[in-house]
């Protein structure tokens, strides 16, 4: 390998010394360290270089580094990037991963470092650009996507920017709006408000107001009045346009190839990490994403080489531009790489970290850099991890056959090899009601019936308990900290008392070794605290000392306790409480190694060699987070990185994998029926982990409710309890935990929860009616837009209606004037026949129950539609033909094709509760199907209830229903069926 002193840059010294960020701009072909004030700041006319550095519990660093390439910059400055990329890693030891990021397509991983979001600017540095504070301020619109990493793009501030799909940040110099679209994403609704929340700060001294405005909404005296003004009034807006950039790339099986002076050839056969040989580079294609391997005894120029072959690669097959590149080194593969291999061999690691940090530390020394700390890898200091309130309530059940058996307290700790046992504890955290921790234990030689059977019994009591238990799966040998310290002591005896293992025993032919009070027996007692304290019966066999340990040996009426010339104050007190759980008033006979009498080794068998070195301790890692998803039937996991509690959203379900524990978070909005399939979805990623890292497929597995979670699961994030209160969706959540429950917000529950709402039928309708772009002629959409030949009839009723819905900016725009007075009625009409729709969805009330707020500080007045409404009320010839007449305008009716189906009309009053007229019967309702349910909200079925029915249905009135948390309402439409 080229000697490292040759290919450091002045720029790179000291480099990866601490954790954190640090970038540098490339500045006629040198990477230039960038001002911390400027971190986050990337111009779309340069490159940098970021590198992350990140601790690991394991003592080392990890290194991250990207190469950030804007759509403007020169090839020859992202070359430059590239090229000393390489030669970063090179200083780092030649172990850090490599990414190429792309102005727009950027990793999640990169983003994460950014959070809420990274701001391309115009310009850089070979433009003589100006900074953003000396630029005159102008509006700026912004397309805002991801649900936890953001990818913010600037569009043209039109009108025609706007889509239903998306959600829009349109920054104003005194107030910066959100655009929700109507079928846009909830939870990039609600991430969109931390970036207006950052650009507040930033950009606004943290003065500028702030206003969030619906697709559809049209009241004028609002903030969505003030907003539409400023796009010149009201109009539909068109569909989303699709460009290149929105291309996804296609994932498809890998294929491997070799790098070979820059060459790429195929490699044939099944993908298998024998292949991969440490003197060359490999190019892996997955399609979405590209690798290149490198092996660890190539030469710097070899990667160089080996690096631009991939972009030729990627370029040559015309990938979309959001087609990643990632570089690994040998040894520090990620997960996502090794997941395209049939094989990849436990224990095929990372080397430890020492091996880096030398050749780093020779390096710096070599240049001159101080050193001091580097050469060794911080000790590792044992934390006590958050353990359970210590005065709760224990319960323990050993299953046998189909039922479980309640232990006697003076059993409570003793669990058996051959047994499944059921443990609730009932404990206070702090000034919460009851929580619960639920466990299944299974022992290694237990049967697969009390397995199952315990896991059933355990879900049937999570149940009664409402879903509120931290509910958990822990194999014998793999016990949590947490688990340990409930049980002071817990003992592991040989055998087992149930039934099955009884009889499975018989059947193996196999000697019953169940542990009594008569048995001759060693017990090892290990550990160093009461998190870790593990007692567990071993073979009566000298073999089985240990120096480090303390033992208790029972044989028949006597129990000696053994002191190893290595154990603690700690393990020999504990000896002493164990020999007294297991028998009574029992008098020890103590035996320090090396002191031993001829009735200690009798008991044993005979005097023999042991061992007197300290049981390995499994290395520590940091935790994961992962959200999971099947893809074709196959079950793939994407971490979240740099995660925090924001990252936990109700509508979802995620993976917290520590390696010492896997817990599977259950957000409240989650769907019940997936609510069902936790301890499977954990299961299939305990399997995906131990293929790819070593994770042990009997590591303790925990489902964890949102709002119960506890303390062993919090201590992995910065922990806010307070949010637990906050209730609704992602969206409403985040406005109330960045603008306060005061701040009057107006909440819709619409996206891509259901589908579109009525009203966003209605008005995608519209649009279709008004702008038939996919349908007409391009002379025939010129004719509409009304500027030759005059206006259209389409053109007019858009014009009338544009005005009637925004009046206050009629006065401003030229809008066409209807032709005809028959145009005018026609017009008319369509108002009448949409009002309805558009009112009742202004009115409606979110559906877990809660009030509807405003956004703006101006209160709330009625639109100009439900004053049309109110000054006509047709009957119903009179509604057949507006809606006839709305048909001839090209305007989609919302009523129903079947006339012999009953018409609904939900009204809301003052308190949000509903009523109803011509309303469903409670059979019919109980009786209805998502096919057959044409027309009506299955979420909400309660609602088309006539209030008498309702009161007889639920006991109670609509009003009051309404007022009862969702949970609660949600409960008794259960019990009753319509839920």
């Amino acid at each position: 390998m080229s000697s490292p002193a040759k290919v450091l840059d002045p720029a790179f010294q000291g480099v990866g010394q601490k954790p954190g960020t640090e970038i540098w701009r490339i500045e006629n072909f040198q990477p230039v360290p960038l001002p911390k004030s400027d971190y986050g700041k990337f111009y779309m006319g340069d490159s940098y270089i970021v590198l992350q550095t990140t601790p690991s519990k394991g003592g080392s660093y990890l290194y991250d580094i990207h190469f950030w390439i804007g759509k403007d910059t020169t090839q020859d400055e992202a070359g430059t990037a590239a090229i000393k990329t390489i030669e970063l890693d090179a200083v780092l030891g030649g172990r850090a991963v490599q990414h190429r990021e792309l102005q727009g397509h950027e990793s999640d991983k990169f983003l994460s470092y950014f959070k809420p979001c990274i701001i391309p600017l115009e310009g850089g540095i070979a433009t003589g650009f100006k900074k953003p504070e000396e630029e005159e301020f102008e509006k700026r619109l912004y397309v805002c996507r991801g649900k936890r990493v953001v990818r913010l793009k600037q569009v043209p501030f039109a009108r025609s920017s706007l889509n239903h799909d998306d959600v829009f940040i349109l920054d104003t110099q005194n107030k910066i709006y959100q655009f929700n679209g109507a079928n846009s994403n909830i939870q990039e609704r609600a991430k969109a408000l931390e970036v207006i929340q950052f650009l507040k700060e930033k950009y606004h001294d943290g003065t500028c107001d702030v206003a969030i405005v619906d697709d559809g909404k049209l009241d004028t005296e609002s903030d969505s009045g003030e907003f539409w003004v400023l796009f010149g009034g009201f109009a539909p807006i068109g569909k989303k346009v699709h460009n290149e950039d929105d291309l996804i790339p296609e994932t498809y099986p890998a294929k491997l190839y070799s790098i070979t002076d820059g060459e790429v050839k195929i490699v044939e056969g099944e993908l298998s990490k024998g292949l991969l040989e440490n003197n060359k580079c490999y190019l892996l294609d997955c399609g979405a994403e590209v690798f290149v391997w490198v092996g660890r005894v190539t030469q710097v120029e070899d990667r160089k080489a080996a690096s631009q072959a991939a972009e030729d690669f990627v370029s040559s097959q015309q990938r979309p531009k959001a087609t990643r590149i990632t570089r690994v080194i040998q040894g520090y593969e990620t997960n996502s790489f090794k997941a395209n291999f049939d094989s990849w061999p436990a224990g095929s690691t990372a080397p430890g970290g020492e091996e880096g940090r030398g050749k780093v530390a020779a390096l710096l020394k070599q240049q001159g850099v101080g050193i001091k700390g580097m050469t060794k890898s911080a000790p590792v200091i044992e934390e006590v991890p958050p353990l359970l309130e210590g005065s709760g309530k224990m319960e323990v059940w050993c299953i046998n056959g189909s039922a479980k058996t309640p232990l006697q307290k003076e059993d409570v700790g003793k669990f058996y090899s051959g047994d499944c046992y059921i443990v609730l504890y009932t404990y206070h955290s702090g000034e919460r009601k009851e929580d619960y921790f639920l466990c299944c234990w299974i022992g290694k030689d237990s049967i697969e019936e009390d397995q199952k059977m315990a896991a059933r019994l355990a879900n049937t009591m999570c149940n009664s308990l409402k879903g509120r238990p931290i509910q958990g799966r822990v194999f014998e040998g793999k016990e949590p900290p947490q688990f340990i310290a409930l049980f002071q002591p817990m003992v592991v005896l040989k055998g087992g008392l149930s039934t099955g293992y009884k009889k499975s025993i018989a059947d193996k032919g196999l000697t019953d070794e169940t542990y009594t009070a008569e048995s001759v027996a060693l017990i090892q007692i290990s550990g160093t605290a009461v998190h870790n304290n593990k007692t567990l019966q071993v073979d009566a066999v000298a073999t089985s000392l240990n120096s480090t340990d303390c033992f208790l040996l029972q044989s028949g009426s006597s129990i000696f306790t053994w002191h190893g010339n290595q154990s603690t104050y700690e393990q020999q007190q504990l000896a002493a409480k164990v020999a007294e759980f297991l028998k009574p008033g029992v008098v020890l006979k103590y035996a320090k190694e090396g002191t031993e009498s001829n009735a200690f080794w009798s008991a044993l068998g005979g005097k023999q060699s042991y061992t007197s070195k300290k049981a390995s301790t499994e290395t520590v890692r940091d935790p994961h987070l992962f959200t999971f998803s099947f893809n074709k039937g196959k079950f793939e996991v994407e971490e979240v990185y740099n995660f925090s509690q924001d990252d936990l959203l109700t509508e979802d379900i995620l993976i917290l994998d520590t390696h010492a524990e896997v817990f599977v978070w259950v957000g409240q909005s989650v769907d019940t029926k997936e609510k069902q399939n936790v301890f499977e979805i954990g299961q299939k990623y305990i399997g995906l982990a131990a293929s790819l890292d070593g994770l042990s497929p009997n590591v303790p597995l925990y489902k964890v409710s949102e709002g119960n979670e506890p303390c062993f699961f919090t201590t992995f994030f910065s922990w806010d309890s307070t949010r637990a209160t906050v209730q609704g969706n992602s969206f409403q959540k985040k406005v109330a935990l960045l603008f306060g429950a005061s701040h009057a917000v107006e909440v819709k529950s619409n996206g891509n929860q259901g589908g579109p709402t009525q009203r966003a039928s209605a008005l995608a309708a519209l649009s279709s009616a008004f702008n038939p772009s996919s349908k007409s002629t391009p002379s025939a959409q010129a004719r509409s837009n009304g500027n030759n030949g005059g206006p259209t009839q389409r053109a007019s009723a858009l014009a009338a209606l544009s005005s009637a819905f925004n009046p206050s900016s009629a006065s401003k725009t030229s809008a066409p004037k209807p032709s005809s007075s028959g145009q005018g009625s026609q017009r008319a009409a369509a108002v009448a026949a949409l009002s309805s729709v558009l009112t009742a969805e202004k009115k409606k009330q979110p559906h877990d129950g809660s009030p509807i707020k405003s956004t703006s500080s101006t209160p709330a007045v009625s639109s100009p539609l439900s004053e049309a409404q109110s000054e006509a009320d047709p009957s119903e010839a009179e509604d057949s033909q507006l809606v006839a007449e709305a048909k001839e305008a090209g305007v989609a009716s919302q009523t129903n094709g079947d006339d012999s189906e009953p018409k609904q009309k939900i009204l809301q009053d003052e308190n949000g509760s509903g009523s109803t007229q011509s309303a469903y019967s409670y059979e019919q309702l109980k009786a209805i199907t998502g096919n057959a349910a044409t027309g009506i909200d299955l979420k909400q079925r309660e609602a088309y209830l006539s209030d008498n029915e309702f009161q007889t249905v639920f006991g109670m009135e609509k009003e009051a229903f309404y007022k009862l948390p969702k949970w609660k309402q949600d409960l008794k439409k259960k019990k009753v069926g319509l839920f």
